[in-house]
């Protein structure tokens, strides 16, 4: 047994390895941002993308597993009962950007320092969270009647997700 730590032993920096942890929880984020909701829509949005995070420990990728692990550890085991805070960005449009951009960063590190499979696997998963938090809840219409299922701007977020991790 060593003493080094897993993203180490994976090829990561720390810092890497950090872009690659909060990636998943800011993707969650901004895909539930994307349109303003109730915060009951908001924590279902929340809720599935944790439960798409929760279920990747069980990932073939050991990259994806051990990603997964760290953030339940950080954030909170929905399978434990813990709720994780709701995070609503005061500017979601920025915070999109942001994320969209830290998305590029880590599709670089990824084709850099990551086994293809694993790298593959990573960017599917994200974009499987994303689609997951703009499905789970419906925008608009009057007592849940006539909303739209998945909105425009969150379309966008998860389609430039998307298109970033196809390259």
């Amino acid at each position: 047994m060593s003493d080094e730590p897993l993203y180490s032993m994976l090829g990561f920096t720390d810092s890497e390895w950090g872009l690659l942890v909060g990636l998943p929880q800011s993707v969650l984020t901004a895909a539930s941002a994307a349109t303003p909701d109730s915060t009951r829509k908001t924590r279902a949005e929340t809720a599935a993308g944790l439960d798409v995070i929760s279920d990747a420990r069980a990932s073939a990728s050991p990259l994806v597993a051990a990603v997964a692990g760290a953030i339940l550890t950080r954030a909170g085991d929905p399978e434990l009962g813990e709720e994780p805070p709701v995070i609503e960005p005061s500017d979601p449009i920025a915070y999109a950007q942001d994320v969209l951009g830290r998305a590029t960063e880590a599709n670089a590190l990824l084709a850099a320092k990551a086994e293809r499979a694993d790298a593959e696997t990573y960017k599917h998963w994200l974009v499987e969270v994303a689609e997951s938090v703009v499905g789970a809840a419906s925008s608009g219409g009057v007592l849940g009647i006539g909303g739209e299922t998945v909105t425009d701007s969150e379309r966008a977020f998860r389609d430039d997700l998307s298109k970033i991790f196809s390259d």
